[in-house]
């Protein structure tokens, strides 16, 4: 059977990820970490079987998830974390926005990784 099929299954914990609010894959893709052609190859895991990023996901709907470690968000740099928070959680709220929606794919990024958006040099950021 084809992983279209199938579904997408956690590849940590081996379960079901029905819902693209609890997808770390389509939050990748959102956030630009992946593209959409990777979509079909790139490991699928539920959001908090990813507890690096979704320690980032501030918003009372999400309940927050603690990292213990050198990756705990309380050990990094608190402006790298606000940017890093602000970023995800956007993120989160774009696929809240996505379910449902019927776009196409290659829409589902926030507008700044949306293919053919406007990349800022390193002078205008």
């Amino acid at each position: 059977m084809a992983k279209c099929d199938q579904g997408y299954l956690c590849e940590v914990c081996g379960d079901d990820v029905p819902e693209i609010t609890d997808s770390d894959l389509y939050l990748r893709l959102v956030i630009g970490e992946i593209s959409t052609r990777q979509l079909m190859t790139a490991p699928e895991r539920h959001i908090r079987c990813n507890p690096i990023q979704a320690q980032f996901i501030v918003d009372p709907q999400f309940e927050p998830v603690i990292v213990t470690g050198p990756l705990d968000k309380r050990l990094l740099d608190p402006v790298d974390v606000q940017r890093r928070e602000a970023l995800v959680t956007r993120g989160w709220l774009r696929l809240k926005e996505l379910a449902g929606s019927g776009l196409p794919f290659n829409e589902y990024p926030l507008p700044e990784f949306l293919p053919g958006a406007r990349q800022a040099s390193p002078k205008e950021a």
